[in-house]
């Protein structure tokens, strides 16, 4: 059984290189995969620096597009999927997101946060199919259509096909873990200008 871990990153300098450490802690785990989507600040760098591979996208293809990105360079038969913002991740989550898929129990895990903060907290628990923290076995993804348009509406779209498709799918707690919001890591004119963009490729992919 192989298990890849893919991080899609957009400018996430600050944060990815812990998330790296964390997964590098989990043996089973092959392969740490990081698309950079298009950053402009060091997150390549310290991606490689900590022993990633790392998959450089020529421009912002969006959430969905480096996921894609990231499945078509692993032949892994499980696939984690997680954020490169994420604070508070450790080795405890990672497996209890894996366990699930591997014991064939559930065909893809979704992970919410839980005592992390409030704001995130109360954001996955309202709406528990955003989360970007997810286990799931290969044919969940290769049996989607159109991955890459999805773009950072990528979270809703698989919810929607392992609906479709009767996938069998787990919530899994992630206690103490929260992320970085888009109002802090931009300004908050900026944050709230790519929340938009966000919101609105998310409710693209539910009227879809």
């Amino acid at each position: 059984m192989k298990i890849d871990c893919i991080i899609p990153a957009y400018n996430e300098e600050r944060t990815v290189g812990e998330v790296i450490n964390v997964v590098k802690e989990v043996e089973i785990i092959r392969n740490i995969i990081v698309v950079n989507d298009g950053s402009t600040d060091n997150t390549a760098n310290i991606a490689r620096e900590k022993g990633a591979t790392v998959i450089e996208n020529p421009k912002n293809l969006g959430k969905g597009g480096a996921i894609k990105n990231g499945i078509e360079n692993t032949d892994a038969d499980i696939i984690l999927l997680l954020d490169a913002d994420l604070i508070g991740l450790t080795k405890k989550h990672v497996i209890d997101l894996l366990t699930p898929v591997m014991n064939d129990e559930a065909d893809m895990t979704v992970g919410i946060f839980s005592s992390g903060r409030l704001a995130t907290d109360l954001a996955q628990f309202v709406a528990p199919n955003l989360s970007g923290q997810r286990a799931l076995k290969r044919y969940v993804i290769d049996t989607m259509d159109n991955l890459d348009m999805t773009k950072y509406g990528v979270e809703v779209a698989l919810t929607k096909h392992a609906s479709k498709m009767k996938y069998r799918v787990i919530n899994v707690e992630l206690k103490d873990m929260t992320h970085i919001m888009k109002e802090e890591k931009l300004g908050l004119k900026k944050g709230i200008k790519a929340r938009l963009k966000m919101y609105y490729d998310i409710l693209r992919c539910l009227r879809t």
